[in-house]
């Protein structure tokens, strides 16, 4: 605990060992010491914070509150109150408590530098930025320090980034905060790198290029010292925004004399050579061309600097760097896009691409120098380039099965690079199943080959040749895809575990594992493989859909948990992480870090996968829970989940997904295209719109329910059941709506690259019928409400609606029950078949029971107290028709069909998994294989099996656990 080391009074010795305790988490422990020392010393207010903070950790949350409270009320001004009080609230999530705390103090000790900047830093945890300014200037007129200054003009600054009104920053905060700044460099008060760096970010903010660049380049620039070229390159970024190409392009020429490898300056290099081109600028006739020296204005001045960059480069004794070739590449790559002859000044693109891989071709980064310049060969010379590179591999003699092998690691990799050429160029594709398996027979020697020389390698070194393992699952990943033969998958996956085994912390082997086993279906090890990803902090972002896209869709509710949480633990720590950051930086005077922290908070709280992740996991516990262990009126308050508040952003949803995240070297028509990721945002948008409208309209539905729960219905018609009602008609509605846009989207099909962004289950959830079905039931609880209001006596025909509206459920019900039926997994021929679309329609199928069963508990809250008032009018009058109203007969026939539906299903979860407890994956055809690699596949056709296993039985275990539901659904 921090508070321990400032204790410079006699109650040091009394509270150290509840610090202790608290330390060592022993919370219990702390509170009884807290008790002892209190009824000795009833006035220690610092050990009443230290007992809350136990009692805090022990998840006595109200009563640690009222405990911290106490000891605010009388307005603490000791430090050690003070600090445990922070961090108690802090714990509790709520820092605008800390805020009042030093207020108070400050006001009682008003000369306390200390008190004044744990203030400004409590303003800074909640983002009070007003506040944060008058604090600064509070604390420097107290002690007149230059941070304590700055931390004042940089509040200024976030007042105007944070303004709603972009002309109110320019007009008023920007200016004001440039004039403070100005007054202390008047004073010639500016002592540190980080008031230069602020005094910059003003005016370039207010778009003062010009003032900003004499700072830059004054005396002032001079303490620019902590990162490399820092004036250089913002020198750079003023000259492309001024528009000054001539001082452009010779600061980047002149850098680049300096350090030719340093490739960030040959685009400016280039682009400003056009951009004068553009203009016919040419020189003065007299004096420098410009304040930063000669410009290269024509491309015959750029090709000759490339050129002798080169030459310098061959005349090298040792290695030469890559910066001038590629400069080269780049060059005639631009020339082409312009239409400019002089290209052939710089020669043919095959040849000097050839003489790269000559000079660079064992380095792992020439596949992706090359890769990207692969467009300037035509179609013709694809095959004559790969041989011309082939050639200048020497590989060793050929071993008996024909293929030669490398016989160092240099020359592996240059056969390497030869491969994920070949495979870019799209000469891969163009082979046929046979031309395929025995590409897939040579990577696979090559790959076993290369690992005797890593055979010393530490467990977390990649082996050599783990790329050859790679691109022979990616090819294997081809035949699957084109000619539907699930043993290429198996083997696949067989081929990549046996990768896994000798490289165990390969990312890419266990990203393409995670893909193929959720692609077959299987959800089981798809957990293990993300966890020893080790994903840390924003990958959870931009990776977490991998896992949270497939857990609940393949039935394993357990682990979509487990993935839920995963993400979410997160994002929620992300809020409480970046003010953190943000109070490190004003304290260590990192200014320009604190927007960027900013935009970092809110990218993460304007995630499409925060929203989709938070919806999904209370859908989910509704499901898993909802009636089963608590009521659905519980449940929904539990989450503190409204109805009327939509809380997505949906105007700001931002997609945070890294769709590069798999290793590819697939050719230009196979590659994920910006199409690709507009399409896959709109419809994961449209999902999780309707994941978002059945949720609150489940909300919306509770509400209903606690007050048709109500004893007195008179009072509870006062409480607005009309207002209820309404809501939930209103997002029916919207509901209602989604579909239709959902259905026009699906209906469009598009067909993503297998290592692209997954599909949604926004098309298997319609063609299904369960989004359809489920509002369907939604709809049906307004019916009852409407027939609560008229009563049995005068609702005839409602009564005949409802009873239609069930019926019509029970119809809708069993056809998606139709559609889950079929064998999930099948050997036939040593072929297996495995049938992932049947679990997912099953568990549609158990979403919408779910949501019937909540619409049918509903219901029968409203007609018990409607038939129990009949009854007694019937008694009254000794009226002798005993007959049940059409509507109670109506929902005898729906509970009863429910629970035939659910004995149905059941019989169908056991005969399935029967099936796949007796499929015996030993008679699966494995041709071609090794021994050890058909044991590496079994073991993964293990895992699958298991996987279905699990799946059918979570299933199983939630519709039981309905089945019992539903015997309580009685009038």
């Amino acid at each position: 605990m921090a508070a321990r080391g400032h204790v410079q009074d006699p109650n040091d010795r009394r509270l150290r060992p509840i610090y202790d305790y608290l330390d060592n988490g022993n919370n219990k422990m702390a509170i009884q010491q807290a008790d002892k020392l209190l009824k000795k010393h009833k006035d220690l207010h610092c050990a009443k914070v230290l007992k809350a903070i136990g009692l805090q950790r022990t998840g006595k949350q109200d009563e640690a509150f009222s405990l911290a409270q106490e000891v605010a009320t009388l307005e603490p001004t000791d430090d050690n109150s003070l600090q445990a009080l922070t961090i108690l609230y802090r714990e509790m999530h709520r820092p605008e408590l800390v805020t009042k705390l030093y207020e108070a103090a400050v006001k009682k000790v008003p000369l306390s530098e200390e008190y004044h900047s744990h203030l400004f830093m409590a303003y800074a945890r909640v983002g009070e930025y007003k506040k944060m300014q008058q604090a600064g200037m509070a604390l420097y007129k107290i002690v007149p320090k230059n941070p304590y200054y700055f931390w004042s003009v940089m509040s200024l600054v976030m007042q105007a980034i944070s303004a709603q009104d972009e002309k109110l920053a320019q007009t008023m905060f920007l200016p004001l905060a440039e004039r403070m700044v100005e007054k202390m460099v008047k004073e010639e008060k500016i002592e540190a790198e980080a008031e230069v760096q602020l005094y910059f970010m003003i005016l370039e903010r207010l778009g003062k290029c010009v003032e900003a660049l004499d700072v830059i380049r004054g005396p002032l620039g001079e303490k620019l010292t902590s990162e490399l070229q820092s004036r250089e390159n913002k020198c750079m970024m003023l000259y492309k925004r001024l528009q000054r190409w001539p001082e452009c392009n010779a600061l980047a020429h002149k850098l680049l004399l300096k350090n030719p490898d340093d490739w960030q300056f040959y685009p400016a290099y280039f682009d400003s050579l056009f951009h004068l081109m553009d203009q016919s600028w040419s020189p003065p006739e007299e004096g420098d061309h410009c304040s930063e020296g000669s410009v290269h204005h024509s491309v015959a001045d750029v090709v000759r600097f490339v050129e002798e960059r080169i030459k310098g480069e061959d005349g090298r004794e040792s290695r030469s760097l890559r910066g001038p070739y590629l400069a080269r590449l780049e060059l005639i790559h631009r020339l082409r896009e312009r239409g400019c002859p002089e290209e052939s000044l710089l020669g043919e693109p095959l040849e000097l691409m050839v003489q790269f891989f000559g000079k660079f071709g064992d380095k792992p980064c020439c596949i992706t120098d090359l890769k990207i310049y692969l467009h300037l060969l035509s179609a013709e010379q694809h095959v004559q380039f790969i041989n011309r590179l082939s050639e200048a591999v020497p590989l060793g003699e050929q071993a008996e099965d024909g293929v030669a092998f490398p016989e160092d690691t240099k020359v592996l990799q240059r056969h390497l690079c030869v491969c994920q050429l070949s495979r870019a160029l799209g000469l891969h594709d163009a082979m046929d199943t046979e031309g395929k398996l025995r590409l897939i027979a040579e990577l696979k020697a090559h790959y076993r080959h290369g690992l005797k020389f890593g055979k010393n390698a530490l467990k977390t070194e990649l082996q050599f040749s783990d790329m050859y393992c790679l691109m022979a699952a990616h090819v294997y990943v081809d035949l699957w895809t084109e000619t539907g033969d699930e043993n290429m998958a198996s083997q696949c996956l067989g081929l990549l575990q046996e990768g896994l085994s000798h490289s165990p912390s390969n990312a890419q082997f266990k990203l393409l594992l995670l893909l193929l086993y959720c692609h077959l279906g299987a959800f089981e090890p798809v957990v293990d493989l993300y966890s020893s990803l080790d994903a840390k902090h924003v990958q959870h972002d931009t990776i977490g859909f991998l896992l949270t896209r497939y857990a609940e869709s393949l039935g394993q509710f357990a682990a979509a948990s487990q993935s839920c949480n995963f993400s979410l633990r997160f994002f929620h720590s992300n809020q409480k992480d970046t003010s953190e950051y943000i109070i490190q930086a004003y304290k260590y005077g990192a200014f320009e870090k604190i927007p960027e922290f900013i935009a970092l908070r809110n990218r993460l709280n304007q995630s499409l996968h925060f929203a989709q992740v938070r919806t999904e996991r209370m859908l989910l516990d509704l499901f898993l829970e909802a009636d089963i262990v608590l009521s659905l009126e519980e449940s929904v308050k539990a989450m503190s989940l409204s109805a009327e508040e939509d809380d997505i952003p949906w105007e700001s949803l931002r997609d945070n997904r890294d769709l590069t995240v798999f290793t590819s070297w697939d050719p230009k028509d196979r590659q994920l295209t910006e199409e690709h990721r507009r399409q896959s945002l709109e419809e994961e948008s449209v999902w999780l719109r309707i994941r978002s409208l059945t949720l609150r309209c489940l909300a919306a539905l509770a509400a209903l329910g606690h007050t048709a729960s109500q004893q007195n219905s008179e009072i509870s018609n006062e409480n607005g059941v009309g207002d209820k009602t309404s809501v939930l008609s209103g997002l029916l509605s919207q509901l209602n709506q989604t579909l239709q846009t959902a259905v026009q989207r699906a209906e469009k099909r598009v067909q993503y690259p297998f290592l692209g962004p997954p599909s949604t289950r926004l098309a298997p959830a319609l063609s299904s019928g369960s989004c359809q079905c489920q509002a369907a039931a939604l709809q049906l609880s307004v019916h009852l409400q409407e027939l609560e209001a008229a009563g049995l006596d005068e609702s005839s025909e409602l009564q005949t609606q409802i009873c239609n509206g069930f019926k019509s459920l029970v119809v809708q019900l069993q056809e998606i029950l139709n559609k889950c039926k079929g064998d999930l997994l099948e050997l036939k021929e040593g072929k297996l078949k495995t049938r992932p679309s049947l679990l997912e329609t099953f568990v549609f199928f158990v979403e919408t029971v779910c949501i019937a069963l909540w619409v049918a508990s509903y219901c029968a809250k409203i007609l018990r107290p409607l038939k129990t008032s009949l009854q007694k009018k019937k008694k009254k009058k000794k009226d002798a028709n005993t007959a049940l109203p059409v509507v109670v007969c109506g929902f005898q026939e729906l509970t009863g069909s429910l629970q035939d539906l659910l004995t149905q299903a059941l019989e169908h979860i056991k005969g399935q998994e029967t099936n796949v407890t007796a499929l015996k994956l030993a008679g699966l055809s494995l041709e071609g294989c090794s021994q050890e690699e058909a044991s590496f596949t079994k073991a993964a056709m293990d895992k699958l099996q298991s996987s279905y296993l699990r799946s059918l039985q979570e299933v199983g275990d939630l519709l039981k656990k309905r089945a019992e539901t539903i015997k309580n659904l009685k009038i």
